[in-house]
């Protein structure tokens, strides 16, 4: 299984309109992750079971509990495959990465953000997490995020001078933008993007704003 790959269940149908041929390896574990993709979307983590997912699949509950014992093992793995990562631009400017990659975020998320929001509402009160918690289950352990690789690449350009900085601060563009999404639950507009990074995040690591055009 890669989970960068692109995956469109939509385009190529439902799971269970594939039939159930047989299927082994890494076959039988993207067409059980489409499978249990469909069963989230469609009724939520609620609904999200062994037996729907395997009648989804065409498989067997055994199937399952061998490869994921637990339920939310199945669930993160799910959400992993289809948790793609977001394109971080390289432009040679600080200002220009961040809001390029807060554009992307911004595209790529907020569909994503609001059906957890909404489909994993009885996960997070069944395990008492919270969704920042499940992103970080999501990541490789050690794996930068992107706004450190962001501020890394303007230290090594000279753009940023060397020196300890908060991960709150770095961090701070994306945790916006995602707190902005929650809050109305749809994209967030290009005039926000652009002044969490030049009325907020700038000015935060000692950085002028760019001049008006």
């Amino acid at each position: 299984m890669n989970p960068q790959r692109e995956r469109a269940a939509g385009e190529r149908g439902t799971t269970r309109d594939r039939g159930a041929s047989r299927r082994r390896g890494s076959e039988l574990e993207d067409a059980i992750l489409d499978a249990a993709w469909e069963v989230l979307v469609e009724h939520g983590y609620h609904g999200f079971t062994y037996e729907a997912v395997a009648d989804r699949a065409g498989t067997s509950r055994p199937v399952l509990y061998r490869r994921w014992p637990h339920r939310d093992d199945l669930l993160l793995a799910t959400l992993a495959t289809y948790w793609r990562p977001i394109a971080i631009p390289d432009t040679g400017s600080l200002r220009e990465d961040a809001i390029g990659f807060l554009r992307n975020a911004d595209a790529d998320r907020a569909g994503m953000i609001t059906l957890m929001s909404v489909q994993l509402g009885d996960y997070f009160r069944a395990t008492g997490t919270s969704l920042g918690e499940l992103r970080d289950a999501l990541l490789a352990p050690g794996q930068a995020t992107p706004f450190e690789i962001i501020v890394g690449r303007a230290v090594g350009r000279g753009e940023l001078p060397d020196v300890p900085r908060s991960s709150r601060i770095v961090n701070l563009p994306l945790d916006l933008l995602r707190h902005d999404m929650f809050m109305t639950m749809r994209a967030v507009p290009e005039e926000a993007i652009i002044q969490i990074v030049d009325e907020v995040w700038l000015p935060l690591l000692a950085l002028p704003a760019a001049p008006p055009a």
